[in-house]
């Protein structure tokens, strides 16, 4: 039994987490993309902020109600959630999300990031920080979010060539501000010409 240890737990919550990633397609024709994704979101951890509302969403019971259309995601914190990429088809018809935050998602991996292009024509700012199992081709594959205007970048062990990534992503997004960060700090900082002052 020993010999099962953390990866053995890291398993399990991986297959309950697959069933509470699992899409509901019943469930989207009856509720619509927005609120059935809202459903998701918070059942795997993240929190939502609908559109012409103050207060985040952090509460499943909790989720306004409505009929479909009524309720639009604008932003969505998904830190130390549990999302998998099984689930992003519930982003499909979600057409009002503007910022996203991706922070220490433990099953996070490349096929996530390469879906995000669903969302390609409203999302204006997004976070991609501590996210480990990503690599280099997860992070290029962002350069299809045409409409992004702010990336951040941060503690990302799985990357080989930021500078790489850096220069595509700059070449494929020319009005998106890209912003790096590393553990090493400033060093990065300066390669991007950014005043450290930004990221207070």
């Amino acid at each position: 039994m020993q010999h099962c240890g953390r990866q053995g737990v890291r398993n399990l919550w991986g297959m309950i987490n697959f069933v509470f990633n699992k899409v509901d397609y019943s469930r989207i024709k009856e509720l619509g993309p927005d609120q059935a994704a809202a459903e998701w979101l918070v059942r795997c951890g993240a929190v939502v902020k609908f559109k012409n509302m103050d207060k985040w969403s952090t509460d499943y019971n909790c989720l306004p109600r409505g009929t479909s259309g009524q309720f639009f995601i604008e932003e969505v914190d998904a830190t130390d959630s549990s999302i998998m990429h099984v689930g992003f088809d519930y982003f499909i018809g979600v057409n009002h999300l503007r910022s996203l935050k991706l922070h220490h998602c433990t099953y996070l991996k490349n096929t996530c990031l390469g879906r995000l292009d669903i969302l390609k024509d409203s999302l204006e700012e997004l976070q991609l920080s501590s996210c480990g199992d990503v690599t280099d081709a997860g992070v290029v594959s962002l350069h299809k979010l045409i409409n992004l205007k702010h990336l951040f970048l941060c503690d990302l062990p799985g990357i080989k060539d930021m500078d790489s990534i850096l220069k595509t992503l700059g070449t494929a997004l020319p009005q998106c501000e890209i912003r790096y960060l590393s553990l090493e700090g400033n060093k990065d900082l300066k390669k991007l010409g950014i005043d450290k002052e930004s990221f207070r």
